[in-house]
């Protein structure tokens, strides 16, 4: 068995580029950026208006002028004008043009309007008041946004402000997810008494979803030759292959002897930890790296976030955020010398701090408990209490 810290060591040696594509700006939600976003002018492009008022010269009204003849109006979307005489205003839109020869803006609000007269109601104004000026943003050709980062609303937003409706993404690598068991029968179908419903790949297959990876699914049941005959042909038409149960034990766990006579090269199996210590992982000669996580559905969960999902956001190229910790909120006993995976339920103290409830389950096999918790925390082997207050580090698996 190798450590935690070894197993993430080696699968993050075998991170793989897989290259950039170009696609429709609005497909791109999720993907991740391999381009840097260029400001192509000024941010706002003009001295911007950001009320709906009257505009003005300051200078009149610091000489003590309060009303002024309107002129005209600025729309929104119109050309700029040219305010004629320090006497006068011209009514102004949000998001138009600042007229030249005015450089303060006083909101509806604070005007009386009287036929083509407006009187200004308070007596205190700034220059440039509610005037969004020219390249207080960004200057044109500056960086906005930075490769690497993973795609919102926000970053769509400033790439069609700058006119890219296509962009450069991460390419997606060619996933496999795969059930083995005689015992797993597809969700649709009662079970016998002796069969459960196969769960696991939904479980893995929207996890992977989170990156717009749109994985394929299959099933082996538990025959060496069937199984060796379908991973020949997986092997060479998928860059990735995460696979479910088959690697403990047992005498129909024949996954560890088929990946070897398909050439797959060993990595590690098995883990000092808990959940998941059956973890298999590996390399074919074509490049194709097999995942074989424990077919248990908790520890099949923890292995793909803690060390799959971890690989792939390497691979992608996404910007590194970092470990989320939280703070225990009650004690936590684990005698055995492995890294243990508390299931936990997270909020928020009134001071700010994120804190993480153990909730207690029936092992890796409890699915349901699942639904009780919002992440993981790791606890590191060397000690057998956690107290309330330690901090460690914990992976969501539930939004926030």
């Amino acid at each position: 068995m190798i450590t935690v810290e070894e197993a993430l060591r080696l699968i993050k040696k075998q991170t793989t580029d897989y290259g950039t594509e170009e696609i429709e700006l609005k497909h791109s939600i999720g993907r991740i950026l391999q381009e840097s976003i260029v400001a192509d002018r000024d941010f706002p492009p003009y001295d911007r208006v950001t009320m709906d008022g009257i505009a003005f010269q300051f200078e009149a009204f610091e000489n003590g002028r309060m009303t002024f003849k309107i002129e005209g109006v600025a729309a929104a979307g119109a050309s700029q004008f040219t305010l004629s005489s320090e006497d006068n205003c011209l009514e102004v839109m949000t998001g138009s043009i600042m007229p030249l020869q005015a450089d303060v803006v006083v909101r509806y609000e604070d005007v009386e309007i009287e036929g083509n007269l407006a009187t200004v109601l308070v007596d205190k104004l700034k220059e440039r008041q509610n005037v969004h000026g020219k390249g207080t943003d960004r200057k044109a050709g500056s960086e906005v946004v930075s490769k690497g980062v993973m795609i919102s609303p926000a970053e769509i937003g400033v790439a069609a402000t700058v006119g890219k409706s296509k962009i450069k993404v991460s390419k997606l690598p060619r996933v496999l997810i795969i059930s083995t068991g005689d015992e797993l029968v597809e969700i649709h179908e009662t079970p016998e008494a002796h069969q459960i419903r196969r769960s696991n790949v939904f479980l893995l297959q929207t996890t992977l979803q989170s990156y717009n990876i749109d994985a394929d699914t299959a099933h082996l049941n538990d025959d060496l030759k069937s199984i060796k005959t379908s991973l020949a042909l997986y092997l060479e038409n998928y860059d990735v292959i995460v696979m479910s149960g088959g690697v403990s034990k047992g005498k129909f766990d024949f996954l560890p002897e088929a990946l070897s006579d398909l050439s797959v090269a060993k990595h590690f199996h098995k883990l000092k930890q808990r959940p998941g210590k059956p973890f298999w992982f590996g390399k074919h000669p074509n490049g194709t790296l097999v995942f074989a996580l424990p077919g248990n559905p908790i520890s099949s969960f923890l292995c793909t976030h803690r060390y799959l999902m971890p690989w792939l956001k390497d691979s992608l190229g996404l910007e590194n955020q970092g470990l989320t910790t939280a703070v225990l909120a009650a004690p936590i006993h684990f005698k055995p010398d492995l890294t243990y995976f508390a299931q936990v339920k997270l909020n928020s103290s009134k001071d700010g701090k994120l804190l993480a409830h153990p909730i207690e389950g029936n092992g890796s096999g409890d699915f349901a408990n699942l639904v009780d918790a919002d992440a993981f925390m790791e606890l590191p082997r060397g000690k057998d209490v956690f107290e309330v207050g330690e901090v460690y580090p914990v992976f969501l698996y539930r939004g926030r």
